[in-house]
C-alpha cells in the first residue's frame, strides 16, 4: 500500500490518530525533506528507514519505492507540510503506482489552500488553484492578465520575499478594487488575514513590520459575470504559453498553464515544444 499521509501546516496538533498509526506501521517514509520530517517523527517517537523524495530526485526515486511496494512493503509518502502532491512532489510516484496496481490510499489532514479559503470569507463554491505564480514579474503579470476575468475565486501560495510584489501586480493587473484576502502562517502563532481591496492590502502589508515574513496563501475574488463575458472560451493558450516561455523554463511553463486552463500538463508540454521548433 502506497499511503499519501498529510502532516501538519504549523501546528503539530493538527496531524491526525490515523496519521500516526499509518506512520508508525510503513517500513518506509519518503519525505520530502528527511531532516524536516525526521523532526516530526522524532516528536511523535517514531523511527522508520527515510527516503528523500522531492522535485529534483523524484523520477530517479519512483522505481525504487515502486519496487518496495511491489515486494510488499507499505510505503507512506509525507511532504514538509500539508497534503502530497498540492504544490509538492508526488503526482508522478502516484501515477506509476496506480499503473502497476499498487493500492494508493490517501490519509486527509492539513492543506493550506483549504484551511485559509475556509476563513478567507471569499466565494468557496468554485475556485481555482494555481499553485506558485512565476518568480519573474513578467511571467507573473502574463497569468494575472490570462486570470483576470476568472469568475471563480483564484488561489495562490507565495513566498515572503515576493509577497508584496506579487499583491502590488494583482492590484495593478486586476485592479485596486479587487478582493484580496491573505493568510499568513496558518496554524502557527502569528496567523494573521489580510483583507480588503488589493490597493488596501498592499498598504497593510507594507506598514506591517512582519508583512513579508513567513509562508502566504494568496486569494482573490473572482470577476464579475459582467465583467467576464465568455471568459474561459476566450483564453488563448499558445498566447499564454508563449508569454510564460519567454521566462521559464518549458516544463514550469507548461505546468504554470495547466494550472490556468485546466488542461494536461503533458499535453501542454508538448505544446510547448512544437512552438518551440517552430520558432525555428
Amino acid at each position: 500500500m502506497l499511503y499519501i499521509v498529510a502532516t501538519p501546516i504549523g501546528n503539530l496538533e493538527d496531524l491526525s490518530p490515523r496519521a500516526v498509526k499509518v506512520l508508525s506501521s510503513v517500513a518506509v517514509i519518503a519525505a520530502e525533506d528527511t531532516r524536516h520530517s525526521g523532526r516530526l517523527l522524532e516528536h511523535l517517537g517514531i523511527s522508520k528507514p527515510m527516503i528523500a523524495f522531492h522535485d529534483h530526485n523524484e523520477r530517479d526515486r519512483v522505481q525504487n519505492i515502486l519496487g518496495q511496494l511491489l515486494d510488499g512493503a507499505d510505503v507512506a509518502l509525507i511532504s514538509d507540510a500539508g497534503t502530497p502532491l498540492i504544490s509538492d512532489p508526488g503526482y508522478v510516484l502516484v501515477r506509476e503506482a496506480r499503473a502497476a496496481g499498487v493500492q494508493v490510499s490517501p490519509i486527509p489532514g492539513p492543506c493550506a489552500l483549504v484551511a485559509a479559503l475556509s476563513a478567507a470569507g471569499l466565494p468557496t463554491d468554485r475556485f481555482l488553484f494555481v499553485g506558485f505564480l512565476p518568480a519573474k514579474r513578467a511571467g507573473r503579470r502574463a497569468v494575472l492578465d490570462e486570470l483576470r476575468k476568472e469568475v471563480a475565486t483564484l488561489v495562490f501560495y507565495e513566498s515572503p520575499h515576493r509577497i508584496l510584489s506579487t499583491v502590488l501586480d494583482i492590484s495593478e493587473v486586476m485592479g485596486v478594487q479587487r478582493e484580496v484576502v491573505l493568510g499568513r502562517e496558518i496554524t502557527k502563532t502569528f496567523e494573521t488575514f489580510y483583507s480588503g481591496e488589493a490597493a488596501d492590502v498592499h498598504a497593510a502589508l507594507t506598514e506591517d513590520p512582519h508583512g513579508s515574513r513567513g509562508e502566504f496563501v494568496v486569494m482573490v475574488k473572482g470577476a464579475e459575470k459582467a465583467e467576464a463575458g465568455l471568459m474561459s472560451g476566450e483564453l488563448d493558450v499558445d498566447h499564454l504559453l508563449g508569454l510564460l516561455m519567454a521566462e521559464l523554463p518549458l516544463k514550469k511553463a507548461a505546468k504554470i498553464a495547466s494550472g490556468v486552463s485546466g488542461l494536461s500538463k503533458n499535453e501542454l508540454y508538448q505544446r510547448a515544444l512544437e512552438l518551440k521548433d517552430s520558432e525555428g
